[in-house]
């Protein structure tokens, strides 16, 4: 028997987790050109450095060994040579749990006690999911806010450019004008928006670290991108010295950077993420299957709607919401392909109309509540879960053209 044709999910996801891999193998490559002289380096320093120290103070090397070991350990309990601030005092503890929940994790603190670190995988488990909710409602609220602003933007070009009368006003008249009938902001003004704000933020966050820890401008612009992204190393983490000129202000600002960072970043990578996905769409529609006419027709007349490539807005027509949902649904053309069960199926998450993904986006920029009736299949996660889901519905570029 021979098998079903590689349908798009799949396709897709083989592809990226080849890219991935790719990615990480080249990122290993030239981390390891760039560091590794310099690891090596700093290694044969230390070695002179402690044969040195051991015969001008006639110390062996075992006993300096065994007295650094201790001084490891008693830096891993955040015991050091200079003052630091109490770690596990309330603003310390503070800050140990925001770091937690957002995933970010320096390392700096951590629990030593049994009790500690239980209570830490309860907590974490509760509080990381709380966040992640968190930061989608952000992102669902600027995504919003973001449109809100690009459709006033977009009605006042039109009235300079003669396409909008005067007097227009938001309201249900706005269905009659056929310059903002199904407008949606575009994925890459947003991308642009969100990447011009988290750079200016960083840049500020940047100057104030710069001015009150004592870092460089690069260091303190490494440390807003691996706290902002989560990533979280913990060779460089602000806040920690026993006092600072007001202090109070500085820890203020210091939460406030770091939370709006937070937002900021997962907001803007999860629009990168859609860019992402275009790009691998454009690519498996290059490489589909040429060889075989047969395979091609199939693959053409069951393509995924929501599975869009560049340029395909200047392929969009309009069609009717009535005569739409006749073709809406795809998992017959998933079972013609061959397969027993589809995931539309298991998910019931039929893919909108475009004409209904406009209206939804338009009144949700104009402040319309978005109360569609859609003749399919639904559940819980009919109109999908989590940040993608929310670019998908708001957003022009995740509309499949047809």
């Amino acid at each position: 028997r021979r098998l079903a044709p590689l349908n798009e999910d799949n396709g897709r996801f083989l592809l990226l987790a080849a890219l991935i891999a790719a990615y990480l193998s080249a990122g290993a490559t030239v981390f390891s050109a760039l560091e590794s002289p310099s690891e090596a380096e700093a290694q044969l320093r230390w070695n002179r450095t402690l044969h040195n120290f051991s015969r001008i103070f006639n110390i062996s090397l075992p006993e300096l060994r065994a007295f650094l070991r201790s001084y490891e350990a008693a830096m891993a309990a955040g015991i050091r040579v200079d003052a630091l601030r109490p770690r596990w005092d309330f603003p310390g503890a503070f800050y140990f749990v925001g770091t937690v929940v957002s995933t970010i994790g320096f390392g700096m603190t951590t629990p030593v006690t049994v009790a500690g670190k239980v209570f830490l995988i309860i907590y974490g488990l509760f509080g990381c999911a709380g966040t992640i909710l968190f930061f989608n409602l952000f992102l669902e609220r600027i995504i919003s806010l973001l449109a809100f602003i690009m459709k006033a933007c977009h009605e006042r070009q039109l009235r300079r450019s003669g396409l909008l009368p005067p007097n227009f006003r938001r309201g249900p008249a706005m269905s009659g004008v056929g310059s903002l009938v199904g407008w949606k902001p575009s994925v890459y003004h947003v991308l642009l928006i969100l990447g011009i704000f988290a750079i200016t933020l960083s840049c500020c966050a940047s100057a104030m670290y710069t001015a009150v820890e004592g870092w460089n401008y690069v260091d303190s612009l490494y440390y807003c991108f691996v706290t902002f992204s989560t990533i979280g190393f913990g060779d460089l983490v602000s806040s920690q010295n026993a006092a600072y000129q007001n202090q109070g202000l500085y820890r203020f600002g210091n939460f406030v950077f770091i939370f709006m960072g937070v937002c900021c970043i997962y907001s803007l990578f999860n629009v990168i993420s859609i860019v992402i996905k275009q790009v691998l769409n454009w690519v498996l529609k290059k490489f589909e299957c040429r060889c075989c006419p047969k395979c091609h027709k199939s693959s053409t007349r069951l393509s995924r709607r929501n599975a869009i490539t560049p340029g395909a807005r200047l392929r969009r027509h309009n069609i009717s919401v009535d005569t739409d949902g006749q073709y809406d649904s795809d998992t017959e053309g998933r079972r013609l392909s061959g397969e027993m069960i589809s995931m539309r199926e298991l998910t019931a998450s039929n893919k909108v109309s475009l004409a209904i993904l406009q209206k939804q986006l338009s009144e949700t920029a104009n402040g319309y509540p978005r109360n569609v009736c859609i003749n399919t299949r639904q559940n819980g996660f009919s109109a999908g879960v989590g940040a993608l889901a929310i670019m998908n519905n708001r957003l022009a570029e995740t509309s499949d053209s047809r």
